[in-house]
Order: structure tokens, then C-alpha cells, then sequence
């Protein structure tokens, strides 16, 4: 006899997509076949010839976009530390990109004109931010259009990656949608050697939710070091506090064992302190459990953004800004966390002015998510 099917949230699309949809696990199923791939970056196999040059590219989303308001002129904050090793330098981008379907149909981003989150003109802005930084590792929450243009495009650049949906996606139950979103970890693969990666449905009480995340483990090509890579995305609104922090937890636990699986011999000895890399969506602001969770961690953790402040231990005033028909939201949700003992922080981007945000928030002609997007250089620290 079949077994009964139980799907806790979403409409009719999510449920059929749900049983149809095998648990996750650490081993990726295969892409499903994708035919219609964007054909203002997407060549057929025939028609590839040398490798997509990133410069070109950025030419080409610049060339979209001529005449629109002007885009957001961040800095780095360069730190100086000391005691690295510069050959190691990775950069690192965090962002939740917006998908399509949310904020075509559910999320009601009011003071937004419809124009301005068209996919015909957003996918020109999210590969410019991405193409202006060059990122290393690169990861992605709120990803729907992954097979048609995020994963053929980066590949074309030299990066490998891996994307896991959410089990019950809300962007299946709106009309004319492009899939389920999730997250995705893009790596420079240049720079690094895949060792070994694992899709995680994350859980509470043993009780799978609807949050997933990614997690990789490289070896940086130049130091020959490893560093394990999580993109996560908790869940969302206020009342869900306890889920987020059940949530953490269990993606902290999975990184320990992962760790431990790589950083030790057969034996059991220690043979590697692994570095970590934690970069996501959480939901949440810096008061809450989770966050509280992350930086008591025994896996030594701290947030990167933290040291854009004086004192080097205050989190930006934001990390979204945005008016819904509930109100206006300005808050710090988003995170990069790394091993404090194992890795230093070279650079952090800082964050757009109110000023240049402008009245209406998040996302605009200028900007496509509601989400900023995060940027910190970090290096190896030296072995003692």
C-alpha cells in the first residue's frame, strides 16, 4: 500500500511537487532537463566557444540597463589585521536575490513600481552586483531561476555549483512560476577543489521543515587549505523565533559532523582545523536565539559585519529595507559567519546610505532585492 503523503503548508502545486519530490540527502539528484534557457546569456552547447569573459558580461548588463537610476557606489573598509597569508584571499558574497515569483505575486513590495521587478530587467541588475565583485564563493537564498540562467551563466564563467529547493516552496502556488527557490552555493572553481558537499532539509524535534541549506566542503587551490561553505535561508516572520533557533541548531550540528568527517583520520585523531563559512538569510535580528546560538557556538564563530562598526562588535543598522503593506521594514537579518581562530577578515563592504536607498526602500529601478548583498575578503590565518 502507498504511503500517505503528508504536506504541513502550500496549495495545490506545492503538494504536487512535494510527492513528487524524494527527501533529500547528500546525494543530488540530476538537473531536470532544461530547455528554455535564457537566451540573453544562454548559448547551446554548439554555439560555446572560448570561456564567457566576466568583463564582457558585466558590458553586456550594463549596456541592458543604460538609462536607468544610478546603481548603489559602495566601498570596502579595508582592515588591517596583519598575520595572514594574502595568497589565500577568498572573497565572499551573501544574498538573498528576491525570487522571481515572490515578488511578482506574494510579497507586495507596495511603494515598488511592477516595472521595476520584471525579470527581463532584474536578472541584468543581480548578475551586475555579482559581476562588480567578483565573489569566490558565492551564495544565493531565494533562488527560482537557477537552471535557465544562474547555473549555465556562472558556469560559463569558471564556477561550479549546487542548488537545493525547498520542499514546499511558496513560489509554486503562484501563477506562471518558474519552479520552487532555495539556496545555492556558487564556488570559483580556479581557486578551489570540490572534496565533498550535502543538501540539508533542516529539522526540528526530527521533524523536517521547509528551510534547506548547502553545505561544501573545498580545498583552496594556492594554500592548499580547506574550508567548509554553508548557505542557509531560516524561517521567516515574527512568532517563529523558536523554529529558528531549532533550525540553527541543527544546521550547526551538521557542520560539526562534516567537519569532524574531514579535519579527522580514521582513527579519530585530529588532523585539520577546518575553517567555516556560514553565510545566510536567518530571519532574524541580532537579539534573537539564533543569532545568540551562532556566536556561543564551540565552533568558534563570529559575524563578519560586525567589524564595519567603531567598537567591532555591533551588526549594521540593516541588511533589508522595505515597505509591504504591513508596514516598513528596516532590520539586520542577514549574516556571514566564519572561524575566528582559522580565518581573519581583510575587507567588508559597507552598506548604501539611506539617502541612497531612497523613499520607497527596497527593491527599485536601481536595486533588485529586498536584500543587500554582503561582501567581506578574508585570508588564512597562519598555522601556529
Amino acid at each position: 500500500m502507498m504511503d500517505t503523503i503528508v504536506c504541513p503548508m502550500g496549495g495545490g502545486a506545492t503538494r504536487l511537487y512535494s510527492a513528487l519530490t524524494p527527501p533529500l540527502s547528500s546525494s543530488p539528484l540530476p538537473p531536470p532537463a532544461v530547455t528554455n534557457l535564457d537566451p540573453a546569456f544562454c548559448q547551446t552547447q554548439e554555439q560555446k566557444g572560448a570561456p564567457v569573459c566576466p568583463a564582457e558580461l558585466l558590458r553586456q548588463c550594463e549596456e541592458a540597463l543604460r538609462g536607468r537610476a544610478p546603481r548603489f557606489h559602495r566601498k570596502f573598509t579595508q582592515l588591517q589585521d596583519g598575520g595572514g597569508a594574502p595568497s589565500s584571499s577568498i572573497r565572499v558574497m551573501q544574498w538573498n536575490i528576491l525570487a522571481q515569483a515572490l515578488g511578482e505575486g506574494l510579497d507586495s513590495f507596495v511603494q515598488c513600481p511592477p516595472e521595476a521587478l520584471s525579470w527581463s530587467r532584474r536578472k541584468y541588475l543581480i548578475l551586475e552586483e555579482i559581476l562588480t565583485y567578483r565573489p569566490h564563493i558565492l551564495c544565493l537564498q531565494e533562488v527560482d531561476h537557477y537552471y535557465d540562467t544562474l547555473q549555465p551563466v556562472f558556469a560559463g564563467l569558471g564556477y561550479s555549483s549546487n542548488f537545493c529547493p525547498k520542499p514546499w516552496s511558496p513560489c509554486l502556488d503562484v501563477e506562471g512560476n518558474n519552479g520552487p527557490d532555495g539556496c545555492a552555493l556558487f564556488y570559483d572553481e580556479s581557486r578551489f577543489e570540490f572534496l565533498d558537499s550535502v543538501n540539508l532539509q533542516l529539522s526540528t524535534m526530527r521533524i523536517p521543515t521547509n528551510q534547506v541549506a548547502v553545505v561544501t566542503m573545498l580545498r583552496c587551490r594556492s594554500s592548499g587549505r580547506c574550508v567548509c561553505v554553508a548557505v542557509t535561508h531560516l524561517k521567516a516572520r515574527s512568532g517563529w523565533e523558536w523554529l529558528r533557533s531549532a533550525q540553527g541548531s541543527d544546521l550547526l550540528r551538521h557542520l560539526q559532523t562534516l567537519v569532524q568527517k574531514h579535519g579527522h583520520d580514521s582513527a579519530g585523531a585530529q588532523t585539520l582545523d577546518i575553517p567555516l563559512l556560514i553565510c545566510g538569510d536567518f530571519n532574524a535580528i541580532p537579539t534573537e536565539e539564533v543569532y545568540r546560538r551562532f556566536a556561543a557556538s564551540p565552533l568558534g564563530l563570529d559575524s563578519a559585519y560586525k567589524r564595519l562598526s567603531e567598537d567591532g562588535s555591533t551588526e549594521p543598522e540593516y541588511t533589508t529595507w522595505k515597505i509591504r503593506p504591513t508596514g516598513e521594514c528596516c532590520a539586520t537579518l542577514d549574516y556571514i559567519w566564519y572561524s575566528r581562530d582559522t580565518l581573519r577578515v581583510d575587507a567588508v563592504l559597507d552598506m548604501p546610505t539611506e539617502e541612497q536607498i531612497g523613499p520607497n526602500r527596497l527593491p527599485s529601478f536601481s536595486y533588485p532585492s529586498d536584500h543587500l548583498s554582503l561582501v567581506c575578503d578574508f585570508s588564512f590565518k597562519e598555522k601556529e
